[in-house]
């Protein structure tokens, strides 16, 4: 793709970057047919190419409108065009620009800023938990919209069974996150007790905070990569003692923020090394798999009925990890099974997507109920899996079926 920057964005380092994401675009379209918005509006405008035009313009001197803001805020970031595309054109750092770009001269409404800003401060707020707690006491008295995000305090995700005890000479950090301990507390310590099993400590640097995905995603970038610098300090003297092998992380979501750390720092000369190290070390948890399926022989007894799997989104597109749950569960014993035709799409969930957008949100999440309840016709799952709290949280308000994290279920079939 042709471009002539303006002045005001020649030089710069975004629009660099920009120009050089651009320039890989062949405008074949290719990422139209796998655009979850496309498939919902059947605008060219929100798809991936559409945006891609609109961001051009923006970066050749075109002055934004609130219609410009609105496509690229319909965008879920999923990243299935980088999937797709042949081209490799990295659209998830180019609409990050664009949205940046935009925001710099389209004001948003008061209610639009205040919602934003309740939602970038809120969520990673160590109030988040005691604000959780408030909303359940509540919850039948808030908008459909809230009250989809604030699980009932009885419900099986806000039990949390017993973190292990055992300390082993392979240690890993382990990412606690901001919203997960509130509402799904059973996800870290069922990681936990899955790497016990397999003689791996989990240690968690109780100072990290957010990931910084949710600011940076709703354009507060400078307050993201500040939580990211944070969380640096944090982890580096682990890793420059030695002391863990890997930086594991439980929630897709954070895991591919996490590892663009590197890449997002990459000009801070203070920061930029221990920003691609923390990168390098960053690992979902599903690439530990091989290695616990070894170790974990004789331990696990599969349950006999089929689990129904949701590949999150920012697993199999943002980190490009496709495959690795099915086959490590599958070589424990475990049974699961993908929606046959829209395993790629996404749920809705999409951070704070389904809080912004929840008539588009709710329809992809639907559709993604749809798609893997055909699969189960005959025999309807046990339960279905992701590995995203955000993605379990979003499914689980439109289905009876229990929604969990597939570590949870592996935690389960453990042998005592």
């Amino acid at each position: 793709m042709q471009t002539q920057l303006s002045p005001r964005y020649a030089g710069t380092p975004e629009g660099q970057e920009a120009e050089a994401i651009l320039r890989k675009c062949v405008h074949c379209g290719f990422c139209t047919a796998t655009c979850p918005t496309y498939q919902l509006l059947g605008d060219e405008l929100d798809g991936p190419r559409g945006r891609i035009y609109l961001i051009k313009q923006v970066l050749e001197g075109e002055q934004p409108t609130r219609k410009t803001q609105l496509h690229l805020d319909r965008c879920l970031t999923c990243r299935n065009c980088e999937t797709t595309c042949p081209s490799g054109v990295q659209y998830g750092h180019l609409v990050d620009i664009g949205r940046k770009l935009v925001d710099e001269q389209v004001p948003r409404p008061m209610g639009e800023r205040a919602v934003r800003w309740a939602l970038k401060e809120g969520l990673p707020s160590p109030l988040f938990g005691p604000a959780l707690k408030a909303g359940q006491a509540v919850r039948g008295l808030l908008p459909e919209r809230l009250r989809d995000k604030v699980p009932p305090p009885d419900s099986p995700e806000q039990r949390a069974r017993p973190w292990p005890t055992r300390s082993h000479a392979r240690k890993v950090l382990m990412l606690a996150g901001c919203v997960q301990p509130a509402m799904a507390p059973n996800i870290n310590a069922a990681t936990a007790r899955v790497l016990d099993a397999a003689g791996i400590e989990c240690v968690i640097a109780r100072e990290a905070g957010c990931c910084g995905a949710i600011k940076f995603h709703l354009n507060d970038q400078d307050g993201g990569l500040a939580q990211m610098r944070a969380n640096i300090d944090v982890w580096w003297p682990y890793i420059e003692r030695g002391e863990v092998e890997a930086l594991v992380i439980n929630a897709s979501g954070c895991g591919v923020t996490v590892k663009e750390y590197g890449h997002l720092l990459r000009g801070d000369a203070r920061y930029a090394e221990r920003a691609a190290r923390i990168s390098q070390l960053a690992r979902d948890v599903s690439e530990l798999l091989p290695d616990l399926v070894a170790q974990l022989h004789g331990k696990v007894r599969a349950p006999a009925a089929p689990l129904a799997y949701h590949p999150p989104c920012t697993l199999q597109h943002g980190q490009k990890l496709r495959g690795g749950v099915e086959r490590g569960l599958g070589a424990l014993g475990f049974t699961l099974r993908l929606a046959r035709t829209e395993s790629h799409l996404c749920c809705g969930s999409a951070g704070t997507y389904s809080v912004l957008n929840p008539e588009l949100s709710h329809q992809l999440r639907d559709r993604k109920l749809g798609a893997l309840g055909e699969v189960f016709a005959d025999q309807p799952p046990a339960a279905i899996v992701s590995g995203n709290v955000g993605c379990i949280q979003h499914l689980q308000s439109g289905t009876a079926t229990p929604v969990r994290h597939w570590i949870e279920a592996l935690d389960e079939a453990l042998v005592a």
